[in-house]
């Protein structure tokens, strides 16, 4: 059950994005088909392949952390990210529910 990891093209590789990010902890299954853990470090996105691991960056602190992609969205304009609470935990944004960064697909 759940997605495997999948190669990203070189054009994915190279590619950076900044935008707003929030965080979410749902008890049903994420669009990859797995169950959604909150504490796994996994992430939303529109459109990056299943299993597409990218670098995320709060602006504000500087903190990163390594997420997985494993689900859609998000679907509330100016967000490029919705992440697992744990990987929002890593980064500094549970109390403030969304948070500024950058992102980076990597190999």
């Amino acid at each position: 059950m759940g997605a495997s990891l999948t190669s990203t093209t070189s054009a994915e590789a190279k590619s950076a994005a900044c935008g707003g990010a929030s965080w979410y902890a749902l008890g049903s299954r994420t669009a990859s088909g797995e169950r959604m853990n909150a504490s796994n470090l996994t992430a939303a996105h529109r459109s990056l392949k299943f299993g597409t691991k990218v670098q995320v960056i709060n602006k504000r602190n500087g903190k990163s952390v390594v997420v997985r992609i494993n689900d859609r969205g998000p679907f509330i304009r100016g967000r490029v990210l919705d992440l697992s609470k744990g990987a929002a935990s890593q980064i500094g944004m549970i109390r403030s529910g969304t948070a500024s960064i950058c992102y980076q697909v990597i190999g």
